[in-house]
């Protein structure tokens, strides 16, 4: 294992252990420069960065290295150094771009392990493609959505909308698209809600409205990820709203993703709204035994590593929540088997993946980070929803508070409902039977507690 593998192996841990936006913004732009006997020095872009890691990462890092050299003592040097061998990992020039690549199902170290030469000129992963998304009845629909966009673009249906919770391949499809499509057309335009907001935000600025209005509208296939971070935005919607009724006049093909429902963003205007909803919507939910075992296969042929099918199974049954976990904890797999010059063993993969674990539950959830990610999904205030109202906007969310309480905490429901504005255990019993029932007949429901508790993992 040379440095960089070593390094994104370390990251690939780090990853599992720390919220994305934190991931992302301090590990940027590093990487190893020497590593022996236990003693690493691993170079920053600047002082704060190396500030920050020293005194809030040092312990996880030395943690990581652990877990993946199986040394006993570690040491950790940091040092500035902003300029990286031509062999270390891209990681700001793909951010820029890509900033959610890590969603879909190559790879699992996401934007930190992906070099400037997997992207095409349209900013797009070229291993972003059909033939390595992997299907099942919870991605079917959306994948079939896909395909008849390429087969019809600007008529199949436009807009196309993909939504569902975190690391379930959004990404992936969107690319795919853009990817296919680039063979026939020169005109795509791929970018984050967030990149399109930014250069709104510049061009306006700098009294340069005109140029951005020319690159938004001159295509032939405008794709957008992280479309729910545009709430809020009024500017930048109006300039979205103008762009999508040109484009859409225009039979341009239009694809956006979302991490929850439509109508459950934020301050998204309506007129907007209403236009998104024109086409298809189609939603991607967590895979079923069957196809988390494909991916893991799946994997496994990519990285040309055979992994007995009883380990391949044990993983597949033990991890339910997202792609990106389950190809996080079989990179870990097979990183420390090849390391350690290990054939594959069921009993250590066991131990491994019981420590995996045992670090994700260790990031306990609080009755406030609860009720704040139900409140936030919403977009309604926490004592709001701590209050007497019975409006119908606050009674739903209520109980779905309750409900999670009971599932992810395991709270009693006395607590529950003293801990929701000091109401009787009788009503935080009816909620979670409820809501129970209502998931298994209201596949939208489901797919909004899903949402919710993605946002949860992610804190």
């Amino acid at each position: 294992m040379d440095l960089e593998q070593l390094w994104q192996a370390v990251l690939g841990e780090m990853e599992m252990n720390i919220s994305r936006a934190n991931f992302t913004t301090w590990f940027k732009k590093t990487f190893i420069s020497s590593g022996e006997g236990g003693r690493f020095i691993i170079c920053v872009p600047n002082i704060f960065t190396k500030t920050w890691l020293e005194k809030k990462y040092d312990k996880e890092l030395s943690a990581a290295f652990k877990n993946v050299t199986k040394e006993t003592q570690i040491e950790i040097i940091y040092k500035i150094d902003a300029k990286k061998p031509e062999t270390a990992t891209n990681v700001a020039s793909v951010a820029a771009v890509a900033p959610d690549a890590k969603a879909g199902q190559i790879n699992p170290l996401g934007n930190l392990t992906l070099k400037q030469n997997s992207l095409n000129k349209f900013g797009l992963n070229s291993k972003y493609t059909f033939a390595t998304f992997i299907t099942g009845k919870n991605n079917e629909l959306a994948h079939a959505a896909c395909q008849a966009v390429v087969a019809n673009p600007g008529q199949a249906y436009n807009p196309l909308v993909l939504y569902g919770g975190v690391g379930l391949g959004k990404t992936h499809l969107l690319q795919a698209i853009g990817n296919e499509l680039a063979k026939s057309s020169d005109k795509i335009l791929y970018v984050t809600s967030e990149k399109f907001s930014n250069e709104y935000i510049n061009e306006v600025r700098s009294g340069r409205a005109k140029f951005l209005k020319e690159k938004y509208r001159n295509v032939d296939l405008l794709l957008i990820d992280d479309i729910q971070f545009l709430g809020g935005k009024d500017g930048t919607q109006e300039e979205f709203f103008h762009t999508f009724n040109e484009l859409h006049q225009a039979n341009k093909q239009i694809v956006v993703t979302s991490d929850r429902p439509l109508k459950t963003i934020p301050a998204l205007e309506e007129r907007l709204l209403s236009r998104l909803e024109w086409g298809m919507v189609a939603d991607i939910t967590m895979p079923d035994l069957e196809t988390r075992i494909a991916i893991l296969l799946n994997k496994c042929h990519e990285k040309n590593y055979h992994m007995p099918d009883k380990i391949i199974h044990y993983v597949a049954e033990s991890l339910e929540s997202n792609v990106r976990e389950l190809e996080g904890v079989l990179t870990k797999l097979i990183t420390y088997f090849e390391f350690n010059n290990l054939a594959p063993s069921q009993d250590v993969a066991k131990r491994i993946l019981s420590e995996t674990l045992a670090s994700f539950k260790e990031k306990s959830l609080t009755i406030r980070q609860v009720m704040e990610a139900a409140s936030r999904f919403y977009d309604i205030e926490v004592k709001d929803v701590l209050g007497e109202s019975r409006k119908k906007e606050l009674v739903k969310p209520r109980q779905i508070i309750m409900f999670l309480l009971r599932e992810e905490i395991n709270l009693s429901f006395p607590v529950i409902g003293q801990e929701l504005g000091g109401r009787d255990h009788s009503t935080a019993m009816h909620a979670c039977k409820k809501i129970l029932k209502e998931i298994e007949e209201n596949e939208r429901l489901a797919q909004e507690i899903s949402s919710i508790k993605q946002l949860l993992k992610n804190l």
